[in-house]
């Protein structure tokens, strides 16, 4: 008797937004199929926070609960830099910021907090990163009693980003105390860009990183495509199959058996003129991955409002 395929475990970035907070957030993630998703708590642009009691979580999690959601990620916003050894007075805010920042995560039920590690700013990467280890320390000691780790996310190199290598990864683990509530978030798009080749030799890359960090860290996958070719440290993302990496690698990678139960998140950007008057292009990303067939007219369709899977009748 054949087994059962298992399920895929696939969502993208939703929003998590006024009064209905993580109930809204679950609510549009259903909306497109999806049976994880990741949020901010907050803007990305800045720190502003609602109370706990305000991000109704209990709502949230009856409804993850009722329509089979496996999993809420949290993302940390962009604007909180603990490698910025230049600015010294900015570190106690982010260890602050993050340290409450856990809080949240853990009260909506999320067990990943998904963090870019930072930027050096001029110092050098070993500074950073040795900041970057004691800010993470200092936040993992103050929340000991929680079920959440800190996702260090692969990064694309841009700028002065420290994290676009599996080393430079590694190396902030090492100097971590409390390294076990450590994992990794792998962003397709961004370690493509970093340099290392997705598109060609995937499975050559999870090896490098199982040798370099351990398979057993990689807790999240941000499941993007590239407009720019590998090695360009551009970070910037475009829609399932229609970059540099292709339908058939991303498709490979989110029913990779090795990565079966890590939750797939896309952060692809709207389809359309512009971000504003833009569709929504998630529930046919969603459509195509768990058929694993291409759909060349996504935009058409997501601008028309066609159903998600309209495109398996033709």
């Amino acid at each position: 008797m054949m087994s059962e395929a298992p399920t895929l475990l696939i969502g993208s970035h939703v929003s998590m937004k006024g009064k209905p907070m993580l109930l809204g957030a679950a609510q549009e993630a259903a909306a497109a199929d999806e049976n994880v998703f990741m949020v901010y708590t907050g803007a990305p642009q800045n720190t502003r926070r609602k109370p706990i009691a305000e991000l109704n979580a209990v709502a949230g999690q009856a409804y993850m609960a009722a329509h089979a959601q496996r999993a809420v990620v949290v993302h940390a916003p962009y604007v909180v830099n603990l490698g910025n050894t230049k600015k010294p007075e900015n570190f106690a805010f982010a260890v602050e910021f993050l340290t409450a920042e856990i809080q949240r995560a853990a009260a909506i039920g999320a067990h990943q907090i998904v963090l870019h590690p930072g930027a050096h700013v001029g110092a050098g990467a070993p500074a950073a990163i040795a900041q970057i280890a004691q800010g993470l320390d200092q936040i993992l000691a103050a929340t000991p009693d929680t079920p959440v780790q800190i996702a260090l996310e692969t990064m694309a190199g841009k700028g002065t980003e420290v994290g676009r290598t599996f080393e430079e990864l590694a190396a902030i683990i090492d100097q971590v105390s409390a390294s076990d509530r450590l994992s990794v978030c792998f962003d397709t798009c961004h370690t493509s860009d970093a340099g290392y080749a997705i598109a060609s030799d995937f499975d050559g890359v999870l090896n490098t990183f199982d040798h370099v960090i351990g398979l057993d860290r990689l807790k999240v996958v941000h499941l993007n495509d590239s407009k720019n070719p590998q090695g360009s440290h551009k970070d910037r993302h475009t829609n399932i199959g229609f970059g540099t990496l292709g339908f058939d690698v991303l498709n490979q990678i989110a029913h990779h058996p090795q990565l079966t139960a890590v939750p797939k998140i896309m952060e692809t950007p709207p389809v359309g003129p512009d971000r504003k008057t833009g569709a929504n292009p998630h529930g046919y990303e969603v459509a195509m991955l768990r058929h694993q067939r291409f759909n060349p007219d996504l935009e058409a369709d997501a601008l028309a409002g066609k159903p998600f899977e309209a495109y398996l009748a033709r």
